[in-house]
């Protein structure tokens, strides 16, 4: 393992209190009794998960090229930028109770909610070059007055929307392995923001999320690439450098936010993809090279010891760098359907992005 050029720092931006959220227990997400079970499974977005990539980072070979920096809580004024009062409101619950099947809130969300957000400003405000803000819940799926998929306030695009008002340009690229529907349809009218999601074919699945997550839905500033299941390394990399990095290029952006999830992992039980921990490396590189300023956020990833390799590698990327080995990466790379998949955007988005084609 011979360390590459390094790129010089990452600040991560962390919050104690984004631990206090918690999801209950029940069949995988659906919350409930299931009196056929003898030990229930606690809900994949659980604090777990956050406090393994913590210790990844902070013990990691990767370690020494951190700053650890403190976040805060953000104000409702701040949130009130990207959401609705009254969906504000109804966040705060005396009681565990399920705002769409699988997201559910309890009396500690709210609490959590304002320090994931709040620590996605404060990784904003800092001006550091990559910004890592470390948080959960999750927040790429929730729209202005909708909870969808674990997602509860849109971190990314609270950071995105506050760039805007601060009259910067700004794109958003998420490679959770669900579609950001959430960002998709905040910004999904506004041309100072562009909106990129590469993500798995899954469609809609509910009353919570509408959108299909399909290449057609181009909005103004808006790409969706849909790779089939089984996507791996190769197909996430061909569509950064052939539809994703040639629109953000053309768009040009003053800053870029990251919706960062590792859910698209080969061993994640919550994705069907298999990227492997070298597959994150490279998107790191990727978005560091990129040149512009990166504010990232934490989204999915749920074989939090795999998630957290998948972390440490990204990281190791974005600073340049090649430190750990992969002791699991043993899937294939079935990269078959890539061109048909790749094709399929590029017939959808051209007209609007010449680059592409």
């Amino acid at each position: 393992m011979i360390p590459l050029r390094c790129n010089g720092n990452v600040e991560i931006f962390w919050h104690d209190d984004c631990l206090e959220h918690d999801a209950g227990e029940g069949l995988w997400e659906l919350p409930g009794a299931w009196p056929w079970l003898d030990v229930l499974e606690p809900h994949p977005e659980n604090a777990a998960r956050l406090r393994t990539f913590r210790h990844a980072l902070s013990h990691g070979p990767v370690a020494p090229h951190l700053t650890w920096r403190s976040g805060r809580h953000a104000a409702v004024d701040e949130l009130l930028r990207v959401h609705s009062a009254a969906y504000l409101e109804s966040l705060q619950v005396s009681s565990r109770v399920a705002l769409e099947v699988n997201t559910v809130a309890g009396p500690s969300t709210w609490k959590s909610v304002l320090a994931a957000a709040g620590t996605a400003l404060a990784a904003y405000e800092s001006s550091a070059p990559l910004a890592y803000a470390l948080v959960r819940p999750p927040g790429h799926h929730a729209q202005p007055d909708m909870a969808d998929g674990y997602c509860f306030v849109n971190n990314a695009a609270l950071v995105a929307e506050t760039a805007r008002l601060a009259g910067l340009r700004v794109a958003v690229l998420d490679w959770d392995v669900h579609h950001g529907n959430g960002t998709q349809e905040i910004f999904f009218a506004q041309p100072d923001v562009l909106t990129v999601s590469v993500h798995m074919r899954h469609g809609p699945w509910g009353p919570n999320h509408p959108q299909t997550g399909s290449p057609s839905e181009v909005g103004v500033s808006n790409v969706n690439i849909e790779l089939s299941l089984g996507a791996g390394d190769t197909a996430y990399l061909r569509a950064l450098d052939e539809i994703a990095l040639p629109v953000l290029c053309s768009f040009a952006p003053d800053l870029l936010v990251c919706a960062s999830g590792f859910d698209g992992s080969a061993f994640d039980p919550n994705g069907r993809h298999n990227l492997t921990a070298a597959g994150y490396r490279e998107i790191g590189r990727r978005v560091a090279a990129f040149g512009t300023r990166v504010v990232l956020t934490q989204e999915g990833g749920y074989l939090r010891g795999y998630s957290a390799l998948c972390l440490h590698a990204l990281v190791e990327g974005l600073l340049g760098l090649s430190l750990l080995d992969d002791p699991l990466a043993y899937v294939p790379d079935d990269s078959q359907l890539v061109d048909r998949d790749l094709g399929l955007v590029r017939a959808a988005v051209g007209p609007h992005w010449p680059g592409v084609l």
